[in-house]
């Protein structure tokens, strides 16, 4: 099983929300996960970003892979070099 850290896009047309998630890679991008560890809103200025760091690195010595956007949004907030 193909676990990622990546985001499920909330809010309304133009106004994306997103929460971050660890799921199963086969699941489609707004299903099932996991758990969810954080979250991430781009409308701000400067972009809101609360991922629970502890969560975070727990599950990537576990094997789990971050997406491109969410190893971004990690290395940003100092979670992960």
């Amino acid at each position: 099983m193909a676990v990622k850290i990546r985001l499920r896009r909330l809010g309304a047309k133009k106004a994306p929300f997103y929460r971050v998630v660890v799921a199963d890679s086969r699941y489609p991008r707004n299903g099932r996960f996991i758990e969810e560890i954080g979250t991430y809103d781009p409308t701000k200025d400067p972009a809101a970003v609360n991922i629970d760091g502890d969560k975070a690195k727990q599950w990537i010595k576990n094997g789990a892979q971050p997406t491109d956007t969410v190893k971004a949004l990690l290395k940003k907030n100092g979670i992960i070099e």
